[in-house]
């Protein structure tokens, strides 16, 4: 049964403003009222939120695992771990991401996603999979494992389409032979196309998102800039991100992938309803520095994380991170010196809007879903609700 809440005491982050010392309704797992004033709700169960920020969840758009897992370690077990994981550091909301791979090794991922999301009562919720690759430019894979890399055929990623029916999104690249076909099957069947690990040229980015292919992963990682082909200039993926106004993006804002000044220009270009903060994040976030491995166990990639960045053996790139949302969230404060509301709007009503989810999650608003994080100045998380219900708490917070 559902247990009906009250948040009191509360500087309430709404998408207008934020309502000192606010109120906060919780009905059957919905948000009933938002109000300035304390207002009678019998027999709710009250959260005292003691002065600190009471917000919207965090919605990670990009993240492949977490407190020592991976999305595919092919079992029920790592995939709640990671979402508990995840949970503690403010996220109600994640979709987990693949890695190049064998369609067999995502055909098990998909049926583990399908398994962990009915059990998966304890962490963020799982709101779709992320597909990142294999349709990628092998000069741009970064991390990515070249063995698996390819270019899309029909037979092959009508294969994967008809394996599950939770793919969200599938990033790719979008120069690759036969994408323009690729890209109107997704939009077809109501998946996200989005740029990732592309070589495309301006032009060839413009063709890209009439086709549907409307966000930009990990902008400025493993996506093209300017480049001289035949002697003449082109302007690349970052550049058609800022000219296409309808573009969207996403950044890993950990202060690792993306420096402050790019930071700035990338919030003053895109402004906050176009950007999405995502953790990118690898088994070993929320882990000690050390030895780890990105993707699945089995077929994955050796990484070593230092000082928290995590890279591939030789030092040569970047291999994902090991961020949580609250990271993202205080770098962007800190680096890029953002507002804290608009910081807010950047990881959770824009991502659920770029995902197409924003009736139901992305905001303390009436009838939507009550996903809710409670944290401090410092972006110290000590409360996260999912779904009206509460799955991480410290002492910090009196439910009574």
């Amino acid at each position: 049964m559902d247990c009906n809440y009250k948040i009191i005491n509360g500087n309430i982050i709404t998408p207008c403003r934020i309502i000192p010392h606010g109120c906060v309704c919780i009905k059957n797992g919905k948000i009933s009222e938002v109000s300035e004033k304390d207002i009678e709700f019998p027999d709710a169960t009250v959260i005292d939120a003691r002065g600190n920020y009471v917000s919207p969840g965090f919605i990670d758009l990009h993240t492949h695992g977490a407190g020592g897992s991976d999305f595919m370690d092919g079992t029920v077990e790592a995939c709640l771990q990671i979402a508990g994981t995840h949970a503690r550091y403010g996220t109600t909301g994640l979709y987990p991401t693949t890695l190049a791979s064998t369609n067999e090794e995502l055909f098990k991922t998909f049926e583990t996603y399908r398994q962990a999301k009915d059990r998966n009562t304890r962490g963020a919720a799982f709101l779709g999979i992320h597909l990142e690759g294999p349709y990628f430019a092998t000069g741009q894979r970064g991390a990515q494992d070249i063995r698996y890399i390819r270019n899309p055929h029909p037979a092959d990623y009508g294969a994967i389409l008809d394996a599950a029916d939770d793919i969200a999104r599938w990033s790719a690249a979008p120069e690759l032979e036969g994408c323009r076909d690729f890209a109107e099957t997704l939009v077809s069947r109501n998946i996200l196309p989005a740029i990732a690990h592309s070589d495309a040229v301006y032009d060839e980015a413009v063709s890209a998102f009439d086709w549907g292919f409307t966000h930009v992963t990990h902008l400025y990682s493993c996506t093209s800039g300017v480049s001289r082909r035949d002697g003449f200039r082109h302007a690349g993926i970052i550049e058609a991100s800022y000219l296409i106004d309808d573009m969207t993006v996403e950044i890993i804002a950990d202060g690792i992938h993306l420096p402050a000044s790019l930071l700035q220009l990338i919030y003053k270009i895109k402004g906050p309803g176009k950007i999405a903060l995502i953790t990118d994040s690898m088994r070993a976030a929320g882990m000690p520095d050390g030895k780890s491995i990105l993707g699945s166990l089995a077929c994955g990639q050796e990484v070593v994380v230092e000082d928290g960045i995590a890279k591939l053996p030789d030092r040569t790139a970047f291999a994902g991170s090991v961020a949580t949302a609250d990271r993202l969230v205080k770098t962007m404060l800190r680096l890029a010196e953002t507002p804290l509301r608009e910081t807010i709007r950047m990881i959770t009503s824009t991502p659920a809007r770029i995902m197409g989810i924003e009736k139901t999650k992305g905001s303390l608003t009436k009838g939507k879903d009550a996903d809710v994080v409670i944290f401090d100045g410092e972006i110290q998380i000590y409360m996260t609700m999912v779904n009206g219900k509460v799955v991480y708490n410290t002492k910090n917070i009196d439910i009574k």
